[in-house]
Order: C-alpha cells, then structure tokens, then sequence
C-alpha cells in the first residue's frame, strides 16, 4: 500500500516543517488543502456529521459530489478544526452547509471509526453523529442550485437509495422516525 520512502535527515525535515508552519497563519481556520492531504496520510480525522431531522421525522440531507465520496446524498458534516469545540464545528457546519443554526443533543448518537483500506489520503476518520433538530417550516434556499448540484439540500421521508457509501452506516438512523 505505501511506497518505501527514503531516510531524510532530521534538519531537512525539521527545515520543511518550518516552511508548512510559515505557510499556515492560523490552524484553526483550517488548512489548505495539500497540508489538509497530508495531514490527512499521517492521522486519523475526526469529524462531525448532523442528524438533522424535523418533527415529522424526516431528514435533511445534502448532495455530494466529489473524488473521495462520490455522487449522492449525504448526511451535513465537517473535521474539526485544530482546538475547536465539538459544539463549535456543529454549528459551523450548520452555518455554511444549511444557513441556519441547528438544536442539537449534546452526546454523539454514534461514534464510528472508519477506514478506507485501498486508499491514503482521507482514509480514516473518527465520525460523531449528533442528532439536531429544525422545524419542518424550515426551507433550505439552495440558491442557483439544481438537485444534482453539490451542497442541494433536500427534506427526506425516507433513506434515498443513492446515499454515499460511506454514510450507509447511518441509514437506520436517517429511516428512525421518532
């Protein structure tokens, strides 16, 4: 799987080291995305995904469309960020994935560790779902957005059939209606 890498002495890559921590003013804003890659073959991520749902039991799930996850429907989520709150990266997400904050449970409804063994970057995550709420009066705007679009958010009954295979493992949790 990995390739056998060449000894580098420890001042080149203590001199490396200095030129990513030049080039990255604030972690906690995130990184860019060759550090985030790199980070990425070295450590698990953890992240939080968002089970949103209204008191209708239905759920709010975004299209996805990207090179790690594919195309479908996927539950909201983000990596935390270097010192940032559980309860801060939930509402962030909720900001910039849905517009509008969420109510959420305070303990995680599921812990998942997951790992993709063909592949390097983003290949293990740490993944805490939190059960949220909206009111079913909530319209997402997607704004210049079609259902096949990346981001489209949509209100589901039940589990759509085309959820990202990683996700698969919230599928009981996205059909619960209580």
């Amino acid at each position: 799987m990995r390739r056998e890498k060449a000894k580098i002495p420890a001042s080149s890559m203590e001199d490396a080291i200095k030129v990513l921590d030049a080039s990255i003013p604030n972690p906690t804003q995130g990184l860019p995305d060759p550090v985030f890659y790199f980070v990425s073959r070295l450590t698990p991520l953890v992240n939080v995904d968002l089970l949103i749902k209204d008191e209708k039991g239905r759920t709010l799930l975004a299209m996805r469309n990207d090179p790690y996850a594919g195309k479908g429907w996927h539950v909201p989520g983000g990596i935390v960020r270097f010192k940032e709150t559980l309860e801060a990266r939930i509402q962030e997400v909720a900001r910039t994935e849905i517009g509008v904050p969420v109510h959420w449970e305070p303990k995680p409804a599921v812990v998942h560790q997951l790992i993709h063994e063909k592949r390097d970057v983003r290949g293990h995550f740490i993944s805490l779902l939190y059960k949220c709420f909206l009111p079913s009066h909530f319209v997402p705007s997607n704004k210049g957005l079609t259902m096949d679009d990346a981001g489209y958010l949509m209100w589901h009954e039940r589990c759509p059939d085309n959820l990202i295979v990683y996700h698969e493992i919230y599928r009981g949790y996205i059909d619960e209606r209580a």
